[in-house]
């Protein structure tokens, strides 16, 4: 591993400060995925700057139909939380799947959306809910934060404070997980709002996680799983590799919508 500082931030601003001194900063919560890439060496950060201790990046929030994630929350936080579970109970059981205990206790919510991975579960999450994702700076809807693989709308001295978003009156969430790393292979968030319906698809797009309108266009005539009986969508901008052919994750999507239509409607 090579040489670099180490700074606990105090705060949001701190953190901020000590981001634009650096010459080569990183800012680190979790660590899931910045640690391994150090210790790779596909990572040298000249600073790494740590948000664990910031409390005011912590806790979530239920006010009637508005929830606040802070993006120091684990998904372990996630997973648990009572309140949460109330009202947008899909992201809760989405947060009970990522990895294992050990990740699940020390990755965070803002560290995996800032990480951007294609095979995330939170960017389908958000995609779907409508959330609004909250930096030190301004706030950004998730149709415009989530820009590519591992490519997002943050500037190099931004920080991920929270996401935020309106419960929806069903939603539901399932992914096929790649067995050995458990990232979703293809995964799929629905969310039905007075707005309508939304399907957000991780896991399979080239371009990282996108809206199937296909399908949001069938379960807007009928949030039921029979719906999408005779759905299918193009498997032209569908990723390719060792794991599963496009044409496979195409057909998953649709596995994985009704999936998640039927655990939106138990």
């Amino acid at each position: 591993m090579y040489n670099t500082t180490y700074h606990r931030a105090s705060s949001v601003a701190d953190a901020a400060k000590l981001l634009k001194k650096s010459e080569d900063g990183k800012l680190v919560s979790g660590g899931m995925t910045l640690i391994p890439a150090m210790k790779t060496r596909l990572a040298a950060p000249s600073d790494l700057i740590d948000l664990r201790h910031i409390s005011a990046l912590k806790g979530i929030t239920v006010s009637g139909k508005t929830v606040t994630i802070g993006a120091g929350t684990t998904h372990a936080e996630v997973a648990t939380s009572e309140k949460l579970k109330g009202v947008c109970h899909a992201i809760v059981h989405l947060a009970g799947h990522i990895g294992d205990p050990h990740v699940r206790h020390m990755g965070t919510i803002g560290g995996s959306i800032a990480n951007n991975d294609p095979a995330a579960d939170y960017p389908a999450a958000l995609l779907a809910l409508g959330a609004t994702i909250v930096t030190n700076k301004r706030e950004i809807a998730a149709e415009k934060y989530f820009t590519g693989l591992f490519e997002t709308a943050l500037k190099d001295d931004e920080i991920v404070t929270a996401v935020t978003f309106t419960a929806p009156s069903k939603c539901g969430y399932a992914k096929f997980p790649n067995p050995a790393s458990r990232y979703a292979m293809t995964g799929v968030f629905v969310a039905k709002t007075k707005d309508g319906v939304r399907v957000a698809v991780t896991g399979a797009g080239d371009e990282g996680v996108f809206r199937a309108k296909e399908l949001e266009v069938a379960l807007s005539k009928s949030f039921d799983a029979a719906a999408l009986d005779n759905a299918s969508v193009s498997s032209k901008s569908l990723m390719s590799d060792i794991h599963a052919s496009s044409d496979y994750r195409a057909n998953l999507v649709v596995v994985m919508a009704k999936r998640a239509v039927a655990s939106a409607k138990s």
